[in-house]
């Protein structure tokens, strides 16, 4: 499933996995962070209520019983309760883990402390009558200040007292505003870290791109067209400029090979032609029947060797061509030659092609099934997103493991070199090499009922209907 959703390009897998890791980062933080901000606040809140109760001591120690007014007015600096009883708070609940962390500090300040309980509770709960009338939730309303969470009890009784001391303070379980800040800082952060490493791999792999493209438009391509600029980082640079050497490097090497076989064609057919004048004045007819026979079967192969070099050297982009019309002609030729081909089911497509080389490719994959399997069916159809020439005939097919080497260049169904029986074995190899050089790819297969089942199966880019 996460295969599924996988960005393909390299700058969305870069910017993706950062995205993920920067996630994962800010996780871990926000889980540190706030369990730091657990800990200061709980620290915060012990130290809060062991410095009431030192300062209460220190007025015990001076004879003024927490608590108690001072003129007219009750001390509240201390902000605690002498009660008589223990409160039934503590009785429900008792927190022994705090109790003894506030009682080490306590001790550690030279408080003597003979009972200590710790308790919490949701409810504000009032130890006086004055308490009771919740001023100081009013007065923290009307300040801004947020509820607490919790309210955190306290009741220490000091040694030689037959009474307890009591203070509550508020307890907040978090920073209020701490989860908002993190999410504005992981936003801020992923805005700039990722907004910034995206312009930063746009242009390197834009370049990327473009020279993607060339590498695969290369012979192709109309020639004569003018090197890539180099453009992006400097690496990239240097890659697009290497790319540019060789490409001109292949092109001489290419053109070069069209003369050196432009002038092998040009001395093997000129003899043959005069050879084959020559054969008129043999007298025998059979003699000179073969003789004819074996001269064109040379012209033959030497003109398929010289098609397959010269596939993806095109001089002129490929044309719109109704393919259903390419495929009708192709059929009546055969047709007006007595041979049993037939057209079977077709659909009105139009397609960007050298049409030249199609028809060549499809007369091929006729021809082979003509001479293995007797008969020949033609098809033109769309097939999810390819456009697929098909040839049937009903022969014996092919071994399966010797399909794949019928595509390679003088691989016969048959072990005679005869023409009529197996031929030169380049028929194959050049519907291939045509059906790759448009961007497709030619497909044996055996047939289910019987005889061999040939698809140049073309992309269904540039098609219209």
């Amino acid at each position: 499933m996460l295969r599924r959703f996988w960005p393909r390009s390299l700058l969305g897998q870069v910017l993706v996995s950062a995205a993920l890791a920067l996630l994962v980062a800010q996780a871990i933080s926000a889980a540190l962070a706030l369990r730091a901000g657990a800990q200061m606040r709980e620290e915060a809140l012990l130290n809060s209520a062991a410095f009431r109760f030192i300062a209460g001591y220190e007025r015990v120690q001076g004879d003024r019983p927490p608590g108690a007014r001072r003129g007219g007015r009750r001390e509240r600096r201390a902000r605690l309760e002498a009660v008589g009883r223990l409160p039934p708070l503590f009785l429900n609940g008792q927190d022994d883990e705090r109790a003894q962390r506030l009682k080490t500090i306590l001790v550690d300040q030279g408080v003597p402390v003979s009972a200590i309980r710790v308790a919490s509770s949701t409810r504000r709960i009032g130890f006086s009558r004055d308490d009771r009338a919740d001023g100081g939730s009013r007065a923290r309303r009307g300040l801004g200040i947020p509820a607490p969470d919790r309210w955190f009890y306290v009741a220490v009784r000091y040694p030689e007292s037959a009474g307890w001391v009591v203070t509550r303070l508020p307890e907040y379980r978090r920073s209020p505003g701490a989860l908002s800040a993190i999410l504005l800082q992981t936003a801020i952060i992923y805005l700039l870290l990722v907004g910034g490493l995206a312009l930063l791999l746009r242009r390197a792999t834009r370049p990327l791109a473009q020279l993607t493209h060339r590498v695969e438009q290369f012979g192709r391509a109309a020639p004569g067209q003018p090197p890539l600029q180099p453009a992006g980082p400097e690496d990239v640079r240097r890659l697009i400029a290497a790319h540019n050497a060789m490409e001109q490097r292949i092109a001489a090497l290419l053109d070069e090979k069209d003369v050196m076989l432009g002038a092998i064609g040009h001395d093997l057919k000129t003899p043959l032609a005069a050879l084959r004048v020559r054969i008129e004045s043999v007298e025998s007819s059979a003699q000179r029947a073969r003789m004819v026979e074996g001269i064109e079967d040379i012209t033959r192969s030497l003109d398929d060797i010289l098609s397959l070099a010269r596939i993806g050297r095109a001089g002129s982009p490929p044309e719109a061509v109704r393919l259903d019309a390419l495929v009708d002609s192709v059929v009546e030729e055969f047709e007006d030659m007595g041979r049993p081909v037939s057209l079977d089911a077709t659909e009105r497509i139009t397609a960007r092609v050298h049409e030249t080389w199609l028809r060549r490719a499809l007369r091929n994959l006729i021809e082979n099934a003509l001479r293995y399997g007797d008969v020949a069916r033609v098809s033109l159809l769309r097939e999810g997103e390819a456009i697929v020439l098909r040839v049937d005939d009903e022969g014996p097919g092919i071994p399966p493991d010797r399909i794949d080497a019928m595509l390679e260049p003088f691989q016969r169904g048959e072990a005679s070199r005869n023409r009529a029986t197996g031929g030169a074995g380049l028929g194959l190899t050049l519907a291939r090499a045509i059906a790759e050089d448009h961007g497709g790819s030619l497909v044996l297969a055996n047939r289910a009922g019987g005889g061999l089942r040939a698809e140049i199966r073309l992309a269904m880019e540039g098609v219209r209907a």
